[in-house]
């Protein structure tokens, strides 16, 4: 005699959820404002609003956020990836460990977004719309290039949905 059970499990993405994996975000930035001096306390409840934003509405494809200098990202630039769980469990590490001591002279604090797979099939019109009630305005910019390479060292996960994290690391 032979038995077998099935189990289905639906979760759905609330907006606590949101909150949740865009505090991990913003944790790492106060963590790096305490390095580095920037982003400033505004930019990072901006930041935090924009990724709650984004995560609720499935719209967060990729936000990179860091020091850039000539027009590339250095050492300490952080970049988070959005990805359905698609009902396999993940981690939700700890926010933090952020190198200290990279050199950042003469760079800029910088914060560059891509978007999900959903936000193309969205009208302009509805695009606009949905941008207006961000904390800030995002244009169109050329994806900066990185000096290094990405260390995927942390990720952050709820709902059913995970953001997982690199690091920016110098050759």
């Amino acid at each position: 005699m032979s038995m077998s059970f099935t189990t289905t499990a639906t979760e759905t993405f609330t907006l606590t959820h949101a909150r949740h994996l865009a505090s991990k975000i913003a944790a790492d930035l106060k963590r790096m404002q305490r390095l580095y001096g920037a982003p400033s306390d505004r930019d990072i409840a901006d930041y935090e609003a924009e990724a709650v934003a984004l995560l609720k509405a499935g719209y967060f494809g990729k936000a990179s956020y860091g020091f850039k200098r000539s027009g590339q990202f250095i050492e300490p630039t952080l970049m988070y990836m959005a990805r359905d769980l698609q009902g396999v469990a993940s981690n939700d590490d700890d926010p933090g460990k952020i190198r200290a001591r990279c050199d950042v002279s003469g760079a800029k604090f910088y914060s560059y977004m891509t978007y999900s797979s959903a936000w193309p099939q969205l009208t302009s019109e509805q695009k606009d719309a949905f941008k207006k009630t961000l904390p800030f305005y995002r244009g169109g910019a050329d994806v900066p290039g990185m000096s290094g390479y990405l260390d995927n060292d942390r990720s952050y996960s709820a709902g059913g949905r995970a953001l997982d994290r690199g690091s920016l690391r110098s050759y």
